[in-house]
């Protein structure tokens, strides 16, 4: 598999999300030996960049990660996250907790659950309004000079908060929401990434599995996915939405491929600094999502996939949007 750099940091272009293994999209429950396999399979294909959270679980996603990876972690690229939900020092509230203090507490606890002395690609999950972003980057620079972090990252962080946090220390990577019907990066965060040289990790990269054309009404989701409260996913947004996957099917039909892999062939024609992380717990997605890096789409099948409409309905709910681009 090819290779980008994301601030520095090379990692395969294709990566491999592990929330779904834990968290959120469960259904029924948790396969953690189909999931070691997914991630042995992924490390077989070329795969190297893994993101996983503490707050995935809590906690059990990077206990399940650092499993799969022992005896393997010079294969790997792990990412993790903390302050996303989860505050060590009691703070009380939603438990965006980025303070120094957290975060001394956060990345322990994160090198134990994965098993190593050191963490690739160390993330602010959330912007926390309560800790000034520069005290947070200080801090997590501290971690890079003893070593537990080579790299940090921001996800869901807006302009000025990037701009601000950069100027403390590098930042390597932004992960953010990316795909055919989530494309708001393109305005002012990619060109902004491009002028600092920091990197773009899109998640949902398959907008929480809508794009792979396997889900066309909410008959087959568990009671308890997160799904069924999102807007893109309710009411009359999903009949809507649908024209999107019509079209990406469309191109994959000429292409001889999946609409999974049309949708990651699309995000990686759009440059060498963006890697997305399609979230799976099977080995067969593990193996469809890889193949994606070979895929070359034609011109006249990029600009049809950049001319479908804007998808209807936020990307989250009203918390989850609260959150996001601070």
């Amino acid at each position: 598999m090819k290779r980008v750099s994301l601030g520095g940091l090379e990692v395969s272009r294709i990566g491999l999300g592990a929330m779904s293994m834990s968290a959120y999209y469960t259904g029924a429950g948790t396969d953690e030996a189909e999931s070691v396999r997914a991630i042995h399979r992924a490390l077989e294909l070329g795969v190297t960049h893994i993101d996983t959270a503490e707050v995935y679980g809590p906690y059990t996603n990077e206990e399940l990660v650092g499993r799969a990876v022992k005896g393997r972690r010079e294969q790997v690229v792990l990412a993790t996250k903390f302050g996303g939900g989860i505050s060590h020092t009691g703070r009380e509230g939603v438990g965006l907790d980025s303070s120094p203090a957290n975060i001394r507490l956060a990345v322990e606890g994160s090198l134990k659950r994965l098993g190593t002395d050191h963490i690739d690609l160390y993330y602010q999950h959330r912007v926390d309004p309560n800790t000034p972003i520069e005290e947070t980057v200080g801090a997590l620079a501290e971690l890079v000079a003893e070593g537990k972090v080579r790299h940090i990252g921001l996800s869901e962080a807006g302009p000025e908060t990037i701009r601000r946090a950069h100027a403390v220390h590098p930042v390597a990577a932004l992960q953010t929401e990316y795909s055919l019907w989530t494309r708001d990066v393109e305005e002012e965060l990619l060109p902004l990434l491009r002028e600092l040289g920091i990197g773009l990790v899109p998640y949902s990269p398959l907008g929480h599995g809508f794009l792979t054309g396997a889900l066309r009404s909410l008959d087959g989701l568990a009671a308890d996915d997160w799904r069924r409260g999102n807007p893109r996913f309710t009411g009359e947004n999903l009949g809507r939405n649908l024209r999107i996957v019509d079209e990406v099917e469309a191109v994959a039909a000429e292409a001889d491929a999946t609409p999974a892999q049309i949708a990651l062939a699309w995000l990686l024609a759009q440059g060498e600094d963006i890697a997305p992380i399609p979230g799976t717990k099977r080995v067969s997605r593990v193996e469809e999502n890889s193949a994606a890096d070979g895929i070359e789409l034609t011109a006249e099948q990029i600009a049809r996939l950049n001319d479908l409409p804007a998808a209807h309905g936020d990307r989250h709910d009203e918390i989850g949007m609260a959150v996001i681009d601070r």
